[in-house]
């Protein structure tokens, strides 16, 4: 039986919560801020944003209006392509943290890996924590290639790699994923549920069946069997808290290895394996 894990220690021995709530293209405003109490009300203490996202301020604001101390939250937000290079990445910072109205951030992350300057952005992060105001740092959408570069240049290893991942893609993401582990990287799993594309599959039904659990369920638990951080996104308040009640199960050896066996190189979104 493996053990309930509800959190996972980072390189830098600081512990991130296994399920954190996303709130990629959640409308700014009320949706936004109602999602993330809903979400902080049902137990999560993982919010993740992204400058992108242009929600930043109603996160913070509900984490504001939640009453619970900062200290509970953990908050990640990303630079964003524009924002790539030495100077425009510490200002880009600045406009998220102020946006967010926090003193700090436990995560920010580089959320693409643009070609030619992305070494310039990481020293730059790796800069920003000297301040306090950001506790860890670390990328998103980055491939094994975009790793190796980053591990034989830079002087911080990231303590995170969020990258797409599903029973559907896992396969397909191995030398990446073995990469991670072997440098001690916590991998972010994000588009987790499929962006719904796959909840339908029968497969997901006959294991959720087992264990009184939807496919939605399944497909976070073993991305929590995996290992992973997993990052489901909704602004329902009953999915939100549904997807949230997987740590009463665990998933079989068999079962996972069941999921395994989905994989069919499904990429939700823009695949980051074709950027140089």
């Amino acid at each position: 039986m493996r053990e309930i894990v509800t959190s996972i220690t980072m390189r830098t021995r600081r512990p991130i919560p296994t399920i954190g709530l996303g709130v990629y293209k959640s409308e700014p405003g009320p949706v936004t801020k109602e999602a993330v109490l809903a979400a902080l009300r049902a137990g999560y203490r993982h919010i993740d944003t992204a400058s992108i996202y242009n929600n930043e301020a109603d996160v913070g604001d509900a984490i504001a209006a939640s009453g619970l101390d900062r200290s509970e939250v953990f908050v990640t937000t990303k630079l964003w392509n524009d924002d790539h290079g030495y100077d425009n990445a510490l200002t880009a910072f600045d406009r998220s943290l102020e946006a967010l109205g926090l003193d700090y951030v436990d995560l920010y992350l580089i959320h693409w890996p643009v070609p030619n300057l992305r070494l310039d952005t990481w020293r730059a992060l790796e800069r920003l924590t000297l301040d306090g105001r950001i506790r860890d740092i670390g990328v998103s959408n980055y491939m094994a290639k975009h790793l190796e570069e980053i591990l034989e240049h830079a002087a911080v290893v990231p303590a995170v790699n969020q990258i797409e991942m599903s029973p559907y893609i896992y396969r397909s993401r191995l030398e990446t994923i073995n990469l991670c582990r072997e440098q001690n990287i916590v991998i972010e799993a994000y588009s987790p549920l499929t962006k719904g594309r796959k909840l339908d599959d029968p497969v997901l039904a006959a294991v959720g069946d087992q264990y009184g659990k939807t496919p939605a369920q399944v497909l976070i638990r073993w991305a929590v069997d995996k290992g992973f951080v997993v990052l489901p996104k909704s602004i329902t308040p009953q999915r939100i808290v549904e997807n949230h009640d997987v740590f009463d199960f665990q998933l079989s050896d068999a079962d996972v290895a069941r999921l395994d066996d989905l994989d069919e190189g499904l990429a939700t979104g823009w695949d980051p394996s074709e950027v140089e």
